[in-house]
């Protein structure tokens, strides 16, 4: 009898680690929060239960390494830094390790190639991205690349320089992308993750029109495809992806069909079964937008308009298994909790959030 307590006890504990995950979450700490948190997140019932936190500042966008091991975090004030911490999937504990300059002002995207050897992250007042070794034991060496952008656009309130955005290398660890808002840009490097070295690819960018205000991109579950968010026009532009070259597809806004006002528009992710594409709004508009993918093509359609119950959706992300979707609403202190139709992939309010000043970048740790 003994023995089959403790069979259904290692079982109970087996389930219960199977279908949880950590969600660490960035934030802004000029309000109330105070920095890096992580929760204990389950995706069968959707509750979420707070494990720890380590204070930092402004540690506004974080990475986690391939293993699993390290995560890194954008410090975005005015003198710029990459922070590195070692993650404890015992005790859902982060402990830091050490930081870098980030080679620019405002770092608000941070990101790791898929050999975790590098580093990558965007510098938006700087203008300009940088390239960091990564230690054997998970810490940055000092940046070996920092890579400017020229230029502007369109919005003088906006453009007037250049404000690189985010950096998402390609699934095949060849090319960085790094859309860039003031030059209404998305560029195109070629990397080498031997060296560590990037150059301008063949194709060194694609242009948007002026006023898009490029900002964040996914890549399709096959990869055939790039999806890239306009900020400053709210539009979803399609690309067919081969080996670092872009042609464009398709242009869709992502705006409600009666919507008048500013998109603001932030975030954007396919979802794990590659069936839909999610962007979120800020702005006067304050929502998700749901986008069904075409197999055969790639183009997208409209499938509904979810509010965010909240203000300012900076950052969302679907968990693990795909039956949720959290938005941190950075203006309203909180992150959302919706169910997903996996079926329709529209959203459904749980009436579950997590109280947190400020969130601006939520990311997932399997706990085992």
């Amino acid at each position: 009898m003994k023995i089959i307590f403790r069979l259904v006890i290692l079982l109970q504990v087996f389930s219960a680690s199977a279908q949880s995950s950590y969600l660490l979450i960035g934030t802004y700490t000029k309000g109330k929060s105070e920095g890096i948190y992580v929760y204990d997140f389950n995706s069968i019932t959707g509750n979420a239960v707070y494990k720890s936190k380590i204070k930092a500042s402004n540690p506004s966008f974080l990475a986690v390494s391939p293993g699993q091991q390290y995560v890194y975090a954008a410090f975005e004030d005015g003198d710029g830094s990459i922070g590195a911490y070692s993650f404890s999937k015992k005790t859902g504990e982060l402990t830091f390790i050490n930081q870098q300059s980030s080679g620019g002002s405002s770092p608000c995207f941070v990101t790791t190639d898929k050999t975790g050897k590098w580093v990558a992250a965007a510098n938006y007042g700087g203008g300009s991205l940088c390239l960091l070794p990564v230690q054997k034991g998970g810490g940055l060496n000092a940046a070996t690349q920092v890579l400017q952008d020229t230029g502007s656009s369109l919005n003088k309130q906006r453009q007037e320089k250049p404000h690189v955005h985010s950096t998402f290398f390609s699934g095949d660890n060849k090319f960085l992308f790094a859309p860039d808002l003031g030059t209404d840009k998305l560029m195109i490097w070629s990397f080498d993750d031997n060296k560590g070295k990037l150059t301008a690819a063949r194709q060194p960018f694609a242009k948007s029109p002026d006023n898009g205000g490029p900002r964040h991109i996914t890549f399709s579950v096959n990869n055939q495809y790039v999806y890239l968010m306009e900020e400053l026009t709210g539009t979803v532009v399609a690309y067919q992806y081969n080996h670092g070259r872009l042609n464009q597809i398709q242009s869709i806004s992502a705006a409600a069909p009666a919507f008048k006002g500013f998109m603001g528009s932030a975030d954007i992710h396919v979802s794990a079964d590659g069936k839909f594409l999610y962007c979120s709004n800020r702005g006067d508009a304050n929502t998700i937008t749901i986008f069904k993918i075409n197999p055969v093509n790639g183009k997208l359609s409209v499938v509904g308009y979810q509010s965010t119950m909240g203000q300012a959706p900076r950052n969302f992300s679907l968990d693990p298994s795909g039956n949720f979707l959290l938005v941190a609403n950075q203006n309203s202190d909180n992150i959302i909790i919706f169910k997903r139709n996996k079926t329709t992939g529209l959203l459904t309010d749980t009436g579950k959030k997590i109280e947190v000043g400020s969130p601006v970048c939520l990311k997932w740790i399997g706990m085992k």
